[in-house]
């Protein structure tokens, strides 16, 4: 199981794509709806471009009584159902998901275990060798390559990875290598990130734990240093002499759909900011790094993180606004009001929506503001970064009609249409030198044929092959909730809450009108969430 294995018989990868090493795949939550929606269906797509060994198989865990068999059924008729639930594919297409699908479905088990029973990581342990003596044509006591994935509530986190390095699942030896893939939230504040860090790296090391934030899974993300770093003409630009401001936008048109429960104990801040809008943040501001490697990656964009204005509590609540979504209607819906949704409470005090005003003081982004802003039931689903360009002198115009021209701005659309514009000025046609915003636009679905995507594809090859570039470490979650904290304890502090009042902005609109004026004050303005593409 540790020397070169054969591809999977689906179809050839790209020459520069090398097939993943034979591997366990663990699930832990295996009947959750993480597992069924998007984790089944992003390692089917790697099976279907080649990029699973042969030897490659999993087993899910959970509490539920099932056989080999049922799981298999199961997950054969969730993947099933989403595909033709999707948009048509041509004969060739459908063909390889057919001979995916069986791929996945031969390399399917099941183990049932109560996840703080050792009983379970004893049978677990067995499971696993039995894989890697008999399905693979080794001696039984050669182990197996493994990926432990917890798709589980937080709270079982520190339990399951206690329970794999008491029972030495998650030890390391003869070669064989020892993965785990930790889902967010990691935390809920500093104190509790920084405990579970320390409980996680008293079993294993920092290089086995692959904290996954499945934004950084989308094709855009991974562009914006490709972008930056690889095209001249804009990276001696980026910095506080060109760039006026920059603002990030994760907007949701969906309500908490019957996860109020959860949703109460968590909001918009913890939900989004310290890892979805932090990764933003730091790819888009971080320095170049000194070569590839994920650890000089990984440094920079720690970096930028740390360099994040510490505010005191009341300086947070000057530079933050937080909403709740009434009743509305959306793309012709009607939305009931977040509290009256089941498991809300009624008087709840929870914000759906979160915007913050930061800054980061190092020598590129001294005094340029960095906005950030996340909400549900907005008007409409989009995930973008905006960079506002400095407005060039307009001493050479001012003598001419009307010139009242706009700023460049660069926009890398990351969801649902993943892509980047560009507004410059230019001339108008006719005799007079007149001045337009016009727009260049590139679409990734315009340039390349993309493969089917969950967002996590990405990201479970790379912890299949070794490379953590993608991953958050240790210090850059803690440096996160260092930011955050200060929010988080003005708005559970009474007095200091009433500086930054929860405000009830109806469903199917553009969010809390205290955050336009969050940006007004530093004279700017949102992009508008009903905007197009370009616009």
């Amino acid at each position: 199981m540790n020397g070169a294995a054969p591809r999977s018989p689906v179809s050839e990868c790209s020459p520069e794509t090398v097939t993943a090493p034979a591997c366990v795949f663990v699930i832990f939550g295996a009947s959750g709806d993480l597992t069924r929606r998007l984790l089944m269906p992003s390692l089917l797509n790697l099976a279907r471009e080649g990029l699973l060994s042969s030897d490659f198989c999993i087993i899910g865990v959970d509490h539920h009584e099932k056989t080999d068999e049922s799981f298999r059924e199961a997950i054969v008729s969730t993947i099933t159902k989403t595909s033709q639930a999707g948009a048509e594919k041509d004969e060739g297409a459908t063909t390889a998901d057919a001979t995916a699908l069986a791929f996945l479905r031969q390399r399917l088990y099941y183990h049932t275990g109560d996840f703080t029973d050792p009983a379970t990581y004893a049978g677990l342990e067995k499971k696993l060798a039995s894989l890697a003596g008999t399905m693979h044509g080794q001696a039984a006591q050669n182990p197996a390559n493994a990926v432990f994935y917890l798709a589980t509530a937080p709270r079982f986190f520190e339990t399951i990875i206690a329970q794999l390095g008491a029972s030495g699942l998650a030890r390391q030896r003869d070669r064989a290598f020892r993965r785990i893939i930790i889902e967010k939230p990691f935390g809920r504040d500093l104190a509790s990130a920084r405990a579970l860090n320390a409980a996680i790296l008293h079993e294993v090391d920092e290089a086995q734990i692959y904290r996954i934030d499945h934004f950084l899974g989308k094709e855009t993300v991974q562009n914006i240093m490709v972008l930056r770093f690889a095209n001249f003409m804009f990276e001696p630009i980026w910095n506080r002499d060109h760039i006026d401001m920059i603002e990030i936008t994760a907007a949701e048109t969906v309500g908490v759909e019957g996860r109020g429960r959860f949703y109460e104990t968590t909001g918009a801040l913890r939900d989004m900011v310290p890892n979805h809008m932090f990764q933003l943040l730091s790819m888009i501001a971080m320095e170049p790094p000194n070569s590839f490697d994920a650890d000089a990656i990984r440094t920079e964009k720690a970096k930028v993180i740390e360099a994040v204005r510490r505010y005191s509590p009341q300086e947070a609540m000057a530079n933050a606004v937080r909403g709740q979504y009434g009743e509305g209607e959306i793309l012709g819906q009607k939305i009931t009001a977040y509290r009256a949704s089941e498991t809300v409470d009624p008087a709840s005090m929870t914000e759906t929506y979160a915007a913050l005003k930061l800054w980061i003081d190092n020598w590129r982004w001294q005094g340029v503001p960095f906005f950030i802003r996340t909400g549900k039931a907005l008007a409409h689903r989009r995930t973008e970064i905006v960079v506002h360009f400095k407005k060039a002198p307009g001493v050479l115009f001012r003598e001419l009609d009307a010139c009242d021209y706009s700023p460049g701005r660069m926009i890398l659309h990351i969801q649902p249409d993943e892509g980047v514009s560009l507004r410059f000025v230019a001339k108008r046609p006719g005799r007079k030198v007149t001045l337009a915003n016009v727009e260049m636009d590139f679409s990734y679905a315009d340039y390349f044929k993309a493969n089917p995507s969950t967002g996590y594809e990405t990201l479970l090859y790379d912890c299949l092959i070794g490379d953590p570039t993608l991953f958050q470490r240790a210090d850059n979650v803690e440096a996160g909730w260092a930011v955050v904290q200060p929010f988080l304890d003005g708005w559970a502090d009474r007095e200091l809450g009433t500086l930054s009042p929860l405000e009830i902005y109806p469903a199917g609109g553009e969010g809390p009108a205290k955050a336009d004026a969050l940006l007004a004050a530093s004279g700017h303005a949102w992009r508008a969430l009903e905007s197009s593409h370009q616009s």
